[in-house]
């Protein structure tokens, strides 16, 4: 190609041309335009667009001209509604999984709650008592046991007459286990790790030290009627029999208010008055400065005593025949008036809906648990889930298995089991606890030997499981001599002591078990075996105590049949307790046969037709049988040893055996697209 200039006027000489383009713009030139000459001369008016095939760089009306040509609108079209078709079934079916898909499980129901006793948990700074820094370095031992929900005993300011749950000040930490910003860094370091923190709320009465009891005393107007008092005198008669947990009279005088207050703990532990709505009002700003600071639930203690009977009467003795005078213990009265009053309930689903605006925010639900042991009244207990209408805890804890050492048998322990489940409300979610600071450890009190199948029983049962610390190893109780003895109530009553089962928890076998690696202080003895059961030794051994929770409780939350599903009594006798977990829909399924007797014993399920022939141990806690495969009608297990039986069928037993069954959540479960449905 060049180019010519001649007369002013530039030309362009020996270029290729497209012969099927037309330009669109008319025929004129300007003078120094560079001009092609055409073809043929361009036509006016629509006739101009008459090119057979679109290219490149084509304006709009000639783009138009062929978009409107059937084989380029047709595909177009079909495309089109192709995609309207697909996104309204993608749609529908979007809404309807989402309408079918049961309920997320929360997370105080999808891990065991940890109970921790922070006295000894772990010493950080080598007083001999345990605190909130100490908890803080052992937050791994959680994830190490897969465990996200840890209780935390109280660590208010406490004159520690009972060891914290004497308050002092609601909002304030006691020194001894560290400061505000120790628990604010323990907090933030717990949720960082995708732990949740639940603490104590102890709403029944207050230190004698508190502000608002010595403001009683004076009669200030505000706080005159804040705890419950009543004429008596120093000499005389107490206003009735009433009679404190700890033993003796539930009231004392006071001399400078001249009258009785009411304290059914210890005398330095008065009862606050709940019937005055200001005592209600500033409870529960306490609960709401706690969940301001971004706690995850409370354990609301002793709830059952929170309310009394105003006209204090004497309680009817259980035996008229003894005499008045020698009512001394709690056991010796029916606590018609002091027990589970009306009005109770109110006061806690008034604490529920508190709890509840805080669990507006996605992830961040608030939990409640009550404790009330009402022995063989568990139908008062039953009473703390709320209504159907109504919620209030998400579950009262139950202690009725902490019964178990009246007992060792299969029979006995299917009848404590049976008795929370036949019970509990439809649709309700259950929960269990084997330990607690209360009460003796299970392992000395109902043997070693069953250390291992309990924890199997513990966590392969529906609901929520609890675990008090040193349990996960297999901790016994210690012997506390006279002069050792720190416990309130052991001091009134030697055998009564609970200091036996919150000794130091037992990391390793260095200087204090690693629970105060500066001094060689602790608050209590140590028990002798640590050396040998601690924490550190059993992590590296197979088939320990805590390798076996560890791993019950990793199959708990991985497998649906074990966290969601079915339970159904198979079968029971005096040494053996037998029952499965399933899912509808899903073929794998899990059978527990465990022997709490004090004998070998051989199981024949052979009439449980729903049962495969054989069947595989998927474990036991004596290891020799893992992996085996057993017979239906010949399941040999040891005293003490519990097994995991895993089996496959597509049978399910719980429809031909609806009174041997229980569910909480009910859904089943859609292989083909690996999702659970509400059925």
């Amino acid at each position: 190609m060049r180019f010519k200039k001649s007369s002013g006027s530039l030309e362009l000489g020996e270029c290729s041309r497209n012969p099927g383009f037309q330009d669109a713009e008319g025929d004129g030139s300007a003078p120094d335009a560079v001009s092609v000459e055409p073809a043929e001369k361009p036509q006016d008016g629509a006739e101009a667009y008459t090119q057979i095939k679109p290219y490149a760089g084509m304006p709009k009306e000639v783009l138009l001209l062929h978009s409107s040509r059937a084989r380029y609108r047709v595909p177009r079209e079909v495309l089109f509604w192709l995609t309207v078709a697909c996104t309204l079934a993608l749609v529908a079916l979007t809404v309807t999984v989402i309408a079918l898909s049961p309920r997320c499980l929360s997370w105080w129901q999808a891990s065991p709650v940890y109970q921790l006793y922070p006295r000894s948990f772990k010493d950080s700074d080598g007083d001999g008592v345990g605190d909130l820094r100490g908890i803080k370095e052992q937050l791994n031992h959680f994830l190490y046991l897969n465990i996200k929900s840890v209780w935390i005993s109280p660590f208010y300011r406490s004159p520690m007459k009972d060891f914290g749950y004497d308050v002092e000040d609601f909002r304030d930490i006691d020194p001894l286990f560290g400061t505000m910003q120790d628990f604010e860094e323990l907090l933030a370091e717990m949720h960082n790790k995708g732990l949740k923190l639940i603490m104590d709320f102890i709403p029944n009465h207050t230190s004698d030290r508190h502000r608002w009891f010595n403001l009683s005393r004076l009669r200030d107007p505000h706080y005159e009627d804040f705890y419950v008092w009543t004429d008596c005198s120093a000499t005389g008669p107490k206003p009735n029999n009433w009679v404190s947990v700890f033993g003796n009279s539930s009231w004392t005088y006071d001399e400078v208010r001249g009258q009785c207050y009411l304290h059914q703990f210890l005398k330095e532990q008065p009862d606050l008055n709940f019937r005055n709505p200001l005592v209600h009002q500033e409870m529960t700003d306490v609960i709401r400065f706690w969940l301001e600071k971004g706690v995850d639930g409370f354990r609301m203690d002793a709830v059952k005593h929170i309310l009394e009977a105003a006209h204090l009467r004497d309680e009817p003795q259980v035996d008229s025949s003894k005499p008045p005078e020698s009512v001394t213990t709690e056991w010796d009265l029916f606590h018609d008036y002091t027990y589970s009053q009306v009005g109770l309930h109110d006061l806690l689903r008034d604490w529920r809906a508190e709890l509840d605006a805080y669990s507006r925010e996605p992830g961040r639900y608030r939990f409640m648990v009550t404790e009330s042991y009402d022995y063989q009244e568990i139908e008062k207990t039953m009473l703390y889930y709320g209504t159907r209408l109504v919620k209030e805890s998400d579950f009262p804890f139950n202690f009725y298995l902490l019964d178990i050492p009246q007992n060792t048998s299969g029979s006995w322990v299917q009848h404590l089991v049976h008795l929370w489940m036949s019970n509990m409300p439809k649709g309700k979610w259950p929960n269990w606890v084997i330990g607690n600071h209360d009460k003796p450890r299970i392992a000395s009190s109902v043997g070693p030997l069953y250390t291992r199948v309990l924890n199997m029983l513990l966590l392969t049962l529906p609901g929520t499981p609890t675990t008090y610390y040193g349990e996960e190893i297999g901790m016994e109780n210690i012997n506390v001599t006279q002069s050792e003895i720190q416990d309130p109530a052991g001091k009134y009553n030697a055998s009564a002591s609970r200091d036996p089962q919150r000794s130091p928890m037992q990391w390793s076998s260095d200087m204090n078990a690693g629970f105060n690696n500066q001094t060689n202080i602790t608050w209590l003895p140590l028990h002798p075996d640590y050396a040998s059961v601690n924490v550190e030794a059993q992590k590296k051994e197979e088939g320990s105590v805590l390798a076996q929770y560890r791993f019950l409780n990793t199959l708990r939350q991985s497998e649906l049949a074990l966290h969601r599903g079915w339970f159904c009594y198979i079968h029971t006798d005096a040494r053996v307790f037998s029952y499965l977990r399933e899912l509808d829909g899903l073929n794998a399924a899990f059978l527990m046969v465990l022997n709490f007797g004090k004998e070998s014993a051989v199981t024949d399920l052979s009439s449980v037709r729903e049962l495969p022939d054989q069947m595989t141990v998927l474990m036991s806690t004596s290891q020799v049988s893992n992996g085996k495969v057993v017979q239906k009608s010949r399941i040999p297990t040891e005293a003490g040893e519990g097994l995991v039986i895993q089996y496959y069928t597509s049978t399910r037993f719980n429809p031909n055996h609806p009174k041997q069954c229980y569910i909480s959540e009910k859904a089943c479960y859609l292989g083909v697209m690996d999702i659970l449905y509400k059925c």
